[in-house]
C-alpha cells in the first residue's frame, strides 16, 4: 500500500498537464490507457476536487485502474511520479546497479522495476562520480570488438547456471518475448463452409425443401478447429533450483501470450508435493506471478518425490486439465530416489492421457549424457520427446518440438543406450 502521507502534490498550476504526463507514464508501464481516460480523469479531478492526498490518489485510481493486477503498477508509478524524493532515489538505483546504498535498503517489489523503466525512459543516467585520484593519469584502452560474436547470440547459448546477475536479467527479458505457437486440432464437430471439403447433406436437403424439393445449391462443411491445453509440470527441488525460476519466467510468458493459440495453460510445481500455480501465472506482472507461486509452493529447493507427485496429478487433476488433446511439458532432471516401478506406472498413465509428453531435462547439456539414473530410465520410455532446457536457445527450440509430431529430440539415441545397458 502506498504511504500517501509521504507524498507531495505539486502546486505549480499545471495539474492538467501533469495528469496527462502521468497517464503517459502509466501507459509505458503497461496499463491500457487512451486519450478518453485521460479526459475522464481530468474531469473527475475537477468535479471531485481534493483536500487531501488520498482523495487525489483514489480519484485517479478509479479512472485508470480497471484490472486487479494493475493496482501495484499504478501505486508504484503514482508514488514516483508525484515526487517522493526518497523513492526516486530508490528507483534510480534499480536502473543503475553501480550505485550503492539505496538498492541495498530493500529488495524491489512487484512492478517497481517496470515503473522505473517507464518514468526514467530517455533520462540521462550519469554513472557515479569517481574519486579525483582515479582521474589523474587515467589511461584509455581501446578494444577492437569488430570480430567478436554478438552478445545476444552468446547469451542464447549460455547455461543458466553460469550466468551473472546482469546476464540472467537480460536472459529473462529475452524469455519474456518467447511463445509456443501450436497448430489447432481438427474436431469431430463440423461447421458450415462455402468452400468446404465435406458434403453437408442435411443442410443441402433442408435448403431444397424450402424450394419445392429442387436442389439448387450444394452445401459443404469443414471440421471445426479447436485449441489444445498446455500442462506444465515443473520440478522445483534442490537439484533444479538453478533452472526452475528461469523456466517459470518462460511459463509466465507463454501463459500471457495472446497469439500462441493454447486454449489454456495449466502450471504445476512439484518437489515433495504437487502445487497448482495456474492462477498465479495468469498475473500480468512476472514479479507478482513468481512471488505468488513461491508463496504457495512450500517445497522450494527441497527433496524430490516425482512418483508421488505424478500420482497426485493423475488422481486429482488429470481429468480436469488433460482434455482436448493436451500437451504436457515435464521439466525435471529425473533424479528420484523413490520406487522406479511406481514412477514408471505413473508416467505411463500420464502418457496415455496426453496427446504428447515433452520432457525438458537440463542434464542433457552434458556431452555423452546417458540414462544411468533409475528415475530417468523409468521415465524415458513414456515420453514422446526428450530435449535440453538449460539456455534460451533450448527454450526457443520447443516450438519446433510442439509443432512437429515426429520430433523426438534425443530420445532415440538414449533409448538405444538404454537397450544396450
Amino acid at each position: 500500500m502506498v504511504d500517501l502521507a509521504a507524498l507531495t502534490i505539486p502546486e505549480d498550476g499545471k495539474l492538467v498537464h501533469n495528469i496527462a504526463h502521468f497517464a503517459r507514464a502509466l501507459r509505458k508501464a503497461g496499463l491500457p490507457i487512451g486519450p478518453g481516460r485521460v479526459i475522464d480523469a481530468i474531469r473527475a479531478v475537477e468535479a471531485a476536487g481534493f483536500t487531501e492526498k488520498a482523495d487525489f490518489y483514489w480519484v485517479l485510481h478509479a479512472c485508470f485502474v480497471t484490472r486487479p493486477e494493475h493496482r501495484a503498477t499504478f501505486a508504484q508509478v503514482f508514488r514516483l511520479f508525484w515526487r517522493d524524493p526518497r523513492y526516486l532515489e530508490h528507483m534510480m538505483s534499480l536502473m543503475l546497479p553501480a550505485v550503492r546504498g539505496a538498492q541495498e535498503e530493500r529488495r524491489a517489489q512487484s512492478a517497481e522495476k517496470r515503473a522505473a523503466e517507464a518514468l526514467l525512459d530517455g533520462a540521462e543516467r550519469e554513472p557515479p562520480a569517481r574519486p579525483e585520484a582515479e582521474d589523474e593519469g587515467e589511461t584509455q584502452i581501446e578494444v577492437d570488438a569488430s570480430r567478436t560474436a554478438s552478445g545476444r547470440e552468446r547469451l542464447k547459448t549460455l547455461d543458466f547456471e553460469q550466468m551473472s546477475t546482469a546476464e540472467m536479467a537480460a536472459a529473462r527479458r529475452m524469455i519474456a518475448q518467447l511463445s509456443l505457437p501450436v497448430t489447432p486440432l481438427a474436431s469431430r464437430r463440423t461447421v458450415a463452409a462455402p468452400q468446404g471439403r465435406m458434403p453437408d447433406w442435411r443442410r443441402t436437403f433442408r435448403s431444397a425443401l424450402r424450394q419445392g424439393g429442387e436442389i439448387h445449391d450444394f452445401s459443404t462443411k469443414n471440421r471445426r478447429l479447436r485449441w489444445p491445453n498446455l500442462v506444465v509440470l515443473c520440478d522445483i527441488s534442490g537439484s533444479m533450483s538453478s533452472y526452475s525460476r528461469t523456466v517459470l519466467h518462460f511459463v509466465h510468458a507463454v501463459s500471457n501470450h495472446k497469439g500462441a493459440g493454447w486454449a489454456k495453460v495449466h502450471a504445476f510445481t512439484f518437489g515433495t508435493r504437487l502445487t497448482n500455480i495456474t492462477r498465479h501465472m495468469a498475473a500480468r506482472d512476472v514479479d507478482a506471478a513468481l512471488a505468488g507461486a513461491g508463496g504457495e509452493a512450500q517445497d522450494w529447493q527441497g527433496g524430490t518425490r516425482i512418483g508421488d507427485c505424478l500420482h497426485a496429478f493423475n488422481r486429482d487433476w488429470s481429468r480436469r486439465v488433460m482434455g482436448q488433446g493436451a500437451v504436457v511439458l515435464l521439466i525435471t532432471d529425473g533424479l528420484d530416489r523413490d520406487d522406479p516401478d511406481r514412477l514408471a506406472r505413473e508416467m505411463e498413465r500420464l502418457h496415455l492421457s496426453a496427446r504428447r509428453v515433452i520432457w525438458i531435462n537440463p542434464l542433457l547439456r552434458w556431452e555423452g549424457f546417458a540414462p544411468r539414473a533409475r528415475g530417468i530410465a523409468a521415465m524415458l520410455p513414456h515420453v514422446d520427446c526428450f530435449r535440453a532446457g538449460h539456455n534460451v536457445a533450448a527454450l526457443e527450440e520447443l516450438s519446433r518440438a510442439i509443432a512437429s509430431a515426429s520430433d523426438a529430440g534425443e530420445k532415440p539415441r538414449l533409448m538405444r543406450l538404454l537397450g544396450q545397458a
